[in-house]
């Protein structure tokens, strides 16, 4: 019997200009329809921190073969961090697993953590758990969905380059509480330095976007 045709790939609206035109449309309604509040524009994703470590290049005099070390157990935790690029504010939780539920704690935190008169556009990919039912959005946030295969969209994707080129290689993590005191501390370093985020986590794109319309 002949097996189905695949379906068709998602492909992305009239190419990158197009995605970034739609996304900066989508947190254009958001702030119409909150004019008394003041939008920012943040960021989310999730990443997964273990004791199956990484390796990366190390300074060393020339001509040496310098070591490194690399786990190969396979413990892990998740890291849940929101960042908006353009006041350097952040902020992050750690779970041990990744759901819905973590989700729910994760805006819980983020609303708590804004200001009065601020509304978060919360970008974010479409992750089952990120478009969940069951997910109780507080009234200060307003989630926008990534197209999809756009992740270049999310520049705090490079947050998570940034923690494992300089946090999270290169390191021994020889008990489970050894790895959660290591992703607190990167948290408590980062996440608490607004220069660091903005550079990072710059999205020029939506600045060139509004510009154009």
């Amino acid at each position: 019997m002949p097996r189905p045709p695949p379906a068709p790939p998602q492909v992305r609206p009239r190419g990158p200009r197009g995605v970034r035109k739609k996304v900066a449309g989508l947190i254009a309604e958001v702030a119409a329809a909150r004019p008394t509040k003041r939008v920012e524009v943040w960021f989310e994703d999730e990443a997964r921190f273990g004791r199956k470590g990484t390796a990366t290049t190390v300074w060393a005099r020339r001509g040496s073969r310098p070591t490194s070390v690399r786990q190969t157990q396979y413990d892990y935790l998740w890291v849940i961090a929101a960042a908006c690029p353009a006041t350097g504010a952040s902020t992050g939780i750690i779970m041990p697993g990744l759901d819905a539920e973590a989700i729910d704690v994760f805006l819980a935190e983020l609303s708590r953590r804004l200001a009065p008169d601020v509304h978060a556009a919360l970008i974010g990919d479409g992750a089952g758990f990120h478009v969940a039912k069951s997910l109780e959005v507080p009234e200060n946030v307003s989630l926008i969905r990534l197209p999809p295969y756009s992740p270049e969209l999310n520049p705090i994707e490079n947050l998570w380059h940034h923690f494992r080129s300089h946090f999270w290689s290169n390191r021994l993590h020889p008990t489970w509480e050894d790895l959660m005191g290591a992703a607190v501390a990167v948290m408590d370093v980062a996440l608490a330095d607004p220069e660091l985020i903005k550079s990072v986590c710059a999205a020029p794109y939506l600045t060139r976007e509004r510009r154009r319309n």
